[in-house]
């Protein structure tokens, strides 16, 4: 487990309708003119602050971003190194859960019951941890044996 990792906390009511607004808001903004398949990410930190990210595509497909990753640089980026939880909302049913790429992403800066919370279409939830997505990541403390 990353050393920057904290326990997930219990979310507050109003937590968890900003972040799925948010990452609905999101979602509005990703920029996919080639898959069509929009994807909105908003992080929670434990000082509070909602950090957004959206899907950004590139005609070279590998090269694109996605709305998770784009959340967690952006807060990197700013300083942050904790957070609470994140929500990821797309425009599917059932919700579309983080790619493999962007599991391991979040695990660097996350503990394994750092909560993910996944919306479809109709803004329907489904709630999973990152140990449940990605159970036995590879991270920073592996790189130590």
């Amino acid at each position: 487990m990353n050393t920057m990792a904290t326990s997930s906390p219990i979310l507050t009511t109003r937590e968890i309708e900003t972040l799925s607004s948010k990452a609905q808001a999101a979602k509005e903004v990703a920029y996919c003119p080639y898959s069509k398949f929009r994807v909105g990410a908003c992080l929670l930190t434990q000082s509070g602050e909602y950090i957004t990210g959206a899907n950004i595509e590139n005609a070279s497909y590998p090269v694109g971003t996605c709305a998770e990753r784009t959340a967690f640089g952006t807060a990197i980026v700013a300083g942050q190194r904790e957070f609470k939880a994140i929500a990821v909302a797309t425009d599917i049913s059932p919700p579309a859960s983080p790619c493999g790429m962007c599991r391991q992403f979040m695990s660097e800066f996350t503990s394994p019951s750092f909560p993910v919370y996944m919306y479809d279409k109709s803004m329907k939830c489904t709630v999973v941890t990152i140990g449940e997505l990605l159970p036995g990541c590879f991270g920073p403390g592996d790189l130590d044996k």
